[in-house]
């Protein structure tokens, strides 16, 4: 409790008087909490989050809504996966895949398949009864909420813009003219022009960094500070066990900055994990910022801000790897003087393709080009002017079943806990047809869209059961790397060591990717051909093994391992 108000004042005391005073009530109420909810604190290992693979999917596109999920929860424990992740399930107008959220509050009635007059208790007792499930088969559930910003369509918003005397007019940033955070830059580059939008009923300008219905949240204003937490605190309290914590580097704003990454945000942050530690230790806040590693270490804080962070730059480099069948990317992003060191309790988040683009923006202007070339064969695939691209796994890498098993298997021994998006274990391909619905309902051209779309489930179980489709052979290809990765310790919490593998002239063979897992007793051999060569491997310490762990026969010539074309061993 002294933590929460220590953070607190940090934040605040410069800024009011009382202060102090003003967190009494919140002080209060987390108690009453604490000692009703949380009286039992669970002695169960809190650093979960290093042992997972995470599967990440929409409440309704993966099958029409959390009931028909809750029936697929068996595929998802047989696949291997252990944490849910639910992409938006909070109510929301749907203008940005429901990162438009118009309660924080509430889910949406229609993933809970309830009519939408249904009640809060109604849609509680069946979110509970999903997380119950879930629970019940080894499977934690985290969610998506938007940090930085709600819908027009919020309640504090509506009211905020009736008159310039609301009591909640301050809980979002308003100006008479266009003038201040110069510096900020437009995220949405092609989709908005500024970060200020006009509101004709007061004659006043909002702010927001990403869509005009998406206004900024006020974080100096210390009530929504209070009403934010109190959001997780509701979650926490029916059985979530963590957030993806959308947008935080954006939190604060000062003028004469670009408004990212600043302290106070990182205040901000500790105050959240300070509350949520408070009740129930081990509760996931895994950060969602695209900023370099340098900066997202910040968001780990001293092991007091976020568990988990996404490394953003290193899964551009792993497509440029394979592009240019060389390992020099992937080791470059991974060298201490470009991923520092981060806490023993943290951890990073390791992903192919998400809900949106491969994004660029983590990537030199140079390397930029070269991926955007190289990977966004369609016009129609470019996201913000060519800083990223829109597509699925399998259509970047041409359908092509070795690429794409070369591609899972790095993601799944290189770095930190590792997330398969719905549907790329079975070679899932752009949704054209979702893509031009969203567009016909958003009026936005969007092209995130494409990545996602429904799942056709007859279809796609006649393709599983089909031992010669590329579906088939996707999935049951990523289905042993999970099982393999759960068996061992090693992957997500072992220390790496990248091992130069050399021809035979001596020369280091940049095509083969390798590198050592080792944690306490155990130890993994990883070899990766990024070629479309066979490439061969003196490895006298592996003696002639005859099969990986992955049950993969191991070919030998002359005392050397064959790594076929896009070929890869653990050992």
């Amino acid at each position: 409790m002294k933590n929460i108000k220590k953070i607190w004042h940090e934040i605040y005391g410069d800024l009011y008087e009382d202060a102090d005073k003003m967190l009494e009530p919140f002080l209060e109420s987390i108690e009453a909490v604490k000692k009703e909810h949380f009286s039992q604190v669970s002695t169960s290992d809190h650093t979960w989050y290093k042992d997972a693979v995470v599967y990440s999917t929409y409440g309704d596109l993966f099958n029409k809504d959390l009931n028909g999920l809750k029936e697929k929860l068996d595929y998802i424990q047989d696949l291997g996966a252990n944490c849910l992740w639910l992409l938006p399930i909070l109510e929301s107008p749907m203008k940005d895949a429901g990162f438009d959220i118009s309660d924080y509050e509430g889910i949406r009635a229609s993933l809970l398949g309830l009519p939408e007059e249904a009640t809060s208790e109604e849609k509680n007792t069946k979110f509970i009864a999903f997380i119950d499930e879930a629970h019940k088969k080894g499977i934690k559930v985290i969610f998506d909420i938007a940090m930085n910003h709600c819908s027009i369509e919020h309640e504090w918003f509506k009211e905020a813009r009736k008159s310039k005397d609301s009591p909640m007019r301050d809980y979002f940033i308003w100006s008479t003219d266009t003038s201040l955070y110069k510096e900020a830059r437009i995220i949405f580059k092609g989709m908005c022009d500024s970060n200020w939008e006009h509101d004709p009923t007061t004659d006043e300008y909002y702010f927001h960094r990403f869509f005009e219905i998406q206004p900024d949240l006020n974080y100096r204003n210390p009530q929504v500070l209070i009403k934010m937490t109190k959001a997780l605190m509701n979650w926490q309290i029916k059985g979530v066990d963590g957030f993806r914590a959308d947008a935080v580097p954006y939190i604060w704003k000062e003028e004469g900055t670009i408004c990212e990454n600043l302290p106070k945000t990182h205040k901000v942050v500790q105050f959240f994990r300070a509350v949520l530690d408070y009740l129930k230790p081990g509760t996931l806040l895994l950060a969602e910022a695209c900023q370099p590693p340098k900066e997202v270490v910040d968001y780990f804080g001293e092991d007091n801000e976020c568990n988990g962070a996404y490394h953003f730059p290193v899964m551009p480099r792993v497509y440029k790897a394979i592009a240019e069948e060389k390992k020099d990317a992937i080791e470059m992003v991974l060298q201490p003087s470009f991923t520092p060191d981060i806490p023993k309790n943290s951890q990073w988040f390791m992903f192919l393709r998400c809900h949106d683009e491969l994004t660029l923006e983590m990537v030199t202007p140079e390397e930029r080009k070269y991926i955007f070339d190289h990977y966004a064969k369609d016009p129609s695939w470019d996201f913000r002017q060519g800083e990223g691209i829109s597509a699925r796994l399998a259509d970047l890498m041409d359908r092509n079943l070795d690429r794409i098993l070369l591609a899972n298997s790095i993601m799944f021994t290189l770095l930190g806990t590792p997330i398969v998006f719905y549907g790329d274990e079975f070679a899932k391909g752009n949704d054209i047809a979702y893509y031009e619905k969203m567009y016909k309902e958003t009026g936005y051209k969007d092209t995130r869209y494409l990545g996602r779309g429904t799942i056709d489930w007859p279809e796609v179980e006649a393709k599983l059961a089909d031992a010669e489709s590329l579906e088939y052979k996707t999935y049951h290809g990523i289905k042993k790397m999970i099982e393999i990765r759960n068996n061992y310790k090693v992957f997500g919490r072992g220390e790496r060591i990248f091992i130069d593998v050399k021809d035979e002239k001596g020369d280091i063979n940049k095509a083969i990717l390798a590198y050592e897992r080792t944690y306490e007793e155990e130890s993994v051999l990883i070899l990766q051909n990024l070629s479309q060569k066979e490439q061969h491997v003196l490895s006298p310490e592996l003696n002639e093994m005859a099969q990986d762990l992955l049950g993969q026969k191991m070919i030998w010539k002359a005392n050397k391992l064959v790594l076929p074309p896009y070929g890869y061993h653990w050992c």
